[in-house]
């Protein structure tokens, strides 16, 4: 009997070839399969091109596409990545495509009209020659921009696209708004060209908008980098991810593709994108501003020791109740409690905490939390925008964060916290959650690519607590399996002694 093999999620790239195999397809091959997906391609263009010059371009004959379109409409297409389009014959015979193949998956967190579709809008060589014709750009934006699901220009590009001069983060903000007017259901307006020791990349859609800051990597090999990038993001779409986590995965993979590059006969080089991201150092800071400091304080770590056994509970009471079995972290979440009676129930908390010498989080009540003085502050990715983050750090206490995503784990970073908690990790029943569960696979993703402590959260049961354990998470949050149990007391000190068993000190 022969084995069952694994299947993998397709995408299309649809773009010029590179003879020196620097950018283009051959850049794109590269990039989707180094993120775990199948990548089938169709020609526009072959292109005579190397580190230095364009030296010329020839476009392939429109029927000639349209017949690879044909070709490969037969293949489960899960994204597709567009690239170098030479003309406007080859222009309408992607957009027929797109609008007509029945062979195209749909998403139902993407509004489009097909596959997930990424546009890298080639229009000039990192050389600076230019690859289309001067009149494309009206039909670009016309007839594929409205079917693009993200469109991701460099400056140079959304210039020319937009017919807006781009000299500030304000200037990026309204091209790229200008952008989402032509059609385009988002953008990713591309920094890697600009100035300074940052490089920052603008994202916005109707829904929402944010900065992407990592530090500039000045390196010569940095060939296909726009190729790479646009692949990424289509390959992390592919395989299932929301836009705004696919574009965070993309930008973390530039970085290690960046930081990988290679020269070529002692000339500059492409950049090399070898695994799916899983690497703190890659991670961007997301921000609502591009006004970003990279070096912003840590808050203070919590002990040396692993937070343990963590669990959440709705009254000070608990604290005494709980502390003897040998926990050592306690997160009060009221929620049913306002004005004199909230302020008593945390004030009492704190003080029990601080009798027992247990790290207690207050959530959410920020402001409570640092007037009566805390050991530390719990905050859902909701409350970050209305939190006085810099308040809680000039107080001296500790900062959590809950995360569920990339694109919430990066916006954590930015914010340089005490802990990180993931989930969640299985499906709970505590509150009505839009996320997949994390499963296990997930959590180890999590704990090996961060160097924050993490707390894992989410149907965490007696059953599961061991697999959780062994992933080597520094807390685990536990809320039901513990306020619900028959003997709350003995059920921790169960749960404690598997976490002390498993889980390796920081």
């Amino acid at each position: 009997m022969s084995a069952t093999h694994p299947t993998k999620p397709v995408v299309l790239t649809i773009a010029g070839s590179d003879c020196a195999g620097m950018a283009g397809v051959q850049m794109d091959i590269r990039t989707l399969a180094a993120m775990g997906v199948h990548g089938a391609t169709t020609i526009t263009a072959n292109t005579a091109q190397n580190n230095r010059e364009v030296l010329a371009i020839q476009p392939v004959d429109s029927e000639v596409l349209a017949e690879q379109l044909r070709a490969v409409e037969t293949l489960p297409i899960a994204a597709i990545k567009v690239g170098l389009i030479p003309g406007r014959e080859q222009l309408t015979a992607i957009c027929n495509f797109v609008k007509n193949s029945s062979a195209v998956e749909r998403r139902s967190d993407i509004k489009s009209s097909g596959a997930p579709l990424v546009i890298d809008p080639v229009l000039a060589g990192s050389c600076g020659d230019a690859l289309t014709e001067s009149d494309l750009t009206v039909a670009l934006k016309s007839e594929l921009l409205p079917l693009c699901t993200l469109l991701t220009p460099n400056r140079q590009e959304a210039e020319q696209l937009s017919g807006l001069p781009i000299h500030s983060s304000d200037d990026v903000e309204t091209a790229a708004r200008a952008l989402l007017a032509t059609g385009a259901k988002a953008v990713l307006l591309k920094g890697g060209h600009g100035d300074g020791s940052l490089s920052q990349d603008f994202f916005c859609s109707r829904e929402q908008s944010f900065w992407l800051t990592s530090p500039r990597q000045e390196s010569t090999n940095n060939r296909g980098t726009g190729c790479a990038l646009s692949s990424a993001i289509a390959a992390a779409l592919a395989l299932g991810y929301a836009l705004a986590d696919a574009v965070v995965i993309g930008k973390m993979a530039i970085n290690q593709g960046l930081r990988q590059g290679y020269g070529i006969a002692g000339g500059g080089g492409p950049v090399a994108i070898s695994h799916f991201p899983n690497r703190q150092h890659d991670l961007p800071l997301l921000t609502r501003s591009a006004n970003v400091d990279p070096d912003t304080a840590a808050f203070p770590p919590c002990a040396d020791t692993p937070l343990g056994l963590y669990p959440i509970v709705d009254r000070a009471e608990w604290l005494a109740r709980l502390r003897p079995t040998g926990i050592s972290t306690v997160q009060l979440r009221v929620k049913d409690l306002e004005g004199d009676a909230l302020r008593q129930e945390i004030a009492e908390a704190i003080e029990i905490g601080r009798h027992y010498n247990c790290r207690l989080f207050i959530n959410d009540h920020w402001q409570l939390a640092v007037e009566l003085g805390a050991y530390g502050v719990h905050l859902g990715q909701e409350d970050l925008d209305e939190a006085d983050i810099e308040a809680i750090r000039d107080a001296g206490l500790r900062l959590g964060i809950s995360s569920h995503c990339h694109y919430e784990v990066a916006r954590a970073h930015s914010f340089n916290p005490s802990y990180i908690a993931c989930g969640p990790i299985y499906h709970t029943t505590t509150k009505d959650m839009p996320w997949t569960p994390q499963g296990l696979a997930g959590l180890s993703y999590w704990q090996d690519m961060l160097d924050y402590p993490l707390v894992a959260i989410g149907g965490i049961n007696r059953e599961r607590m061991p697999s959780v354990a062994v992933t080597g998470v520094s807390g685990v949050a536990m809320i039901t399996a513990i306020t619900l149990a028959d003997d709350p007391e003995q059920t921790c000190r169960e749960f404690h002694a598997l976490l002390a068993a498993a889980i390796k000190p920081e």
